[in-house]
């Protein structure tokens, strides 16, 4: 992943450009995360450099980013969880697969079959339609996955142990962010 042009008016030779974009893009680090690394390495530059270069220079990494884009596996379990921000109660939707993968997020404030709806939508803009759904006992999931979803199989369980799992970073940092 390189940068076939020397880019011009910058400081970093385009070895060090790309090699901070590949950093953002390939291992999902913050800008303050990837300015740690490089200045581990010697190059001193501040995380609006990074934010600026991740924007600019993506056009020449699309390609390779697309290519290593991952498929989602073709059962994914749904979820949704009440979380408190800044006072108000709100609903995360969240689409896990089963290897525990994240899809899709969406923060609502409702729990119902209108926002089950726009939750669904947004996840199979995405992704085509998987062959099983796990969704819990929520009755708001039931019409949506039958009409959007004709093909797939709707199972339902009391807990999803995957979709919980993957909700334990969330919880551990919910103190931080939110408040």
């Amino acid at each position: 992943m390189h940068i076939t042009q020397a880019p011009n008016r910058h400081r970093f030779p385009a070895s060090i450009i790309s090699h901070t974009v590949w950093l953002y893009h390939r291992f999902n680090n913050s800008y303050r995360d990837v300015q740690e690394q490089m200045a581990y390495r010697g190059i001193i530059l501040s995380h609006e450099t990074v934010r600026f270069w991740c924007y600019k220079f993506v056009v020449y990494f699309q390609d390779v980013i697309s290519k290593r884009e991952r498929k989602p596996t073709d059962k994914w379990h749904l979820d949704e969880m009440n979380i408190k921000i800044k006072g108000e109660v709100f609903i995360l939707w969240r689409a896990v697969d089963s290897e525990g993968h994240e899809l899709e997020v969406l923060l609502q404030k409702r729990r119902n079959k209108k926002s089950a709806i726009r939750f669904l939508s947004r996840l199979l803009g995405n992704y085509p339609c998987p062959r099983v759904i796990v969704t819990d006992k929520l009755k708001s999931y039931i019409k949506p996955v039958r009409y959007m979803c004709p093909r797939t199989k709707h199972g339902t369980v009391k807990l999803s142990k995957l979709v919980s799992q993957s909700t334990i970073f969330l919880d551990f940092r919910q103190q931080e962010v939110f408040e």
